[in-house]
């Protein structure tokens, strides 16, 4: 597992990044840094901005405020677009066009385009070359979006949701595929997904947003390292957060059935009362998208810089 610091070059920055529909605020404040070669899962609930978040980085949206570039150039430069592959949730492809129509396409739209990989991926799992791309299956339209999109050789791929619609056995074959092709080039990899057992076996770095705004950011390690899960018997002292717990930032307690867990980032020694343990992924993530007031969490490697803003309220 990649373990960069806060130093090495980032693949995505965004600085005060916020995006306004008509219905209203999308993302908010979003600041982080994804480093290089990290395979980073974004999760949070439906509606949350991981979608827009990642349009914003494929140059299919503009913010409305703030600024993010794509190993350091804009999104909309040639150079970003050239570096970068966004495999959509609705994977889109031409129907009536044959596989190795697909293929050509591809072929003829990237400089850098790498054939013998993108056919690998197709030829493994049996896809006729000569088939058209609407009488597939969706795990076989899946792996010709995987094969367009790695054919590209991009340095960062975006994935939103690219496993939502496919079973288990075809969602592992296609994740391994994924982890093997990153961990060859040394791709760095942002993928959305609500699955957090799915996210928790293959990604190394973590985003999560809520509500618009970024509630976790860094290191999966680090994250986890810096909570506790207690549990313990209920004090009988009625709700809300245990005196002997006041001196640490309480992200979540809950009672239930005369027992009492909480998720703590703890500020020193926890009583010997509680039973501690680090929590998993899910035991980490679900109090944060339950308890919105907890502070955020951005470890050092997902920290940017502060920047001056201009005038007109956006990030220069």
């Amino acid at each position: 597992m990649n373990t960069a610091g806060p130093v090495a070059e980032s693949a995505v920055e965004a600085h005060a990044v916020a995006r306004k529909y008509r219905r209203g605020w999308a993302l908010r404040d979003c600041s982080f840094r994804l480093p290089v070669g990290r395979i980073c899962g974004l999760t949070g609930p439906n509606g949350a901005g991981k979608t827009t978040l990642m349009s914003i980085a494929a140059n299919l949206l503009e913010p409305t405020e703030g600024t993010l570039t794509v190993f350091g150039a804009l999104p909309q430069s040639v150079e970003a677009g050239r570096r970068t592959a966004f495999l959509a949730q609705e994977k889109p492809l031409f129907r009536r066009f044959t596989v190795a129509e697909t293929l050509r396409l591809g072929r003829e739209l990237n400089h850098g385009w790498d054939q013998l990989v993108a056919e690998h991926i197709v030829r493994s799992g049996n896809v006729p070359m000569n088939a058209k791309v609407g009488t597939l299956s969706g795990g076989q339209r899946t792996r010709v979006a995987f094969a367009l999109a790695f054919g590209k050789r991009p340095d960062l791929l975006l994935l939103d949701e690219p496993f939502s619609d496919l079973d288990p056995l075809v969602r592992h074959e296609l994740m391994s595929l994924l982890l093997a092709e990153a961990s060859e080039h040394g791709t760095t990899v942002l993928l959305s997904s609500h699955m957090l057992s799915e996210l928790e076996s293959v990604c190394d770095f973590l985003l999560v947003v809520s509500a618009g705004g970024l509630r976790l950011a860094g290191d999966v390690d680090e994250l986890r390292s810096a909570h506790l899960l207690l549990q313990g018997v209920d004090s009988g002292n009625g709700p809300g957060v245990p005196s002997e717990l006041a001196r640490h930032t309480v992200v979540e307690c809950r009672t239930s059935g005369g027992r009492t867990s909480a998720l703590i980032r703890p500020d020193g020694p926890v009583s010997d009362q509680w039973q501690s343990r680090t929590p998993d992924l899910e035991e980490l993530l679900l109090p944060y998208l339950r308890s919105l007031e907890a502070p955020p969490l951005i470890t050092p490697a997902a920290q940017v810089p502060a920047r001056p803003h201009s005038p007109g309220g956006a990030a220069a």
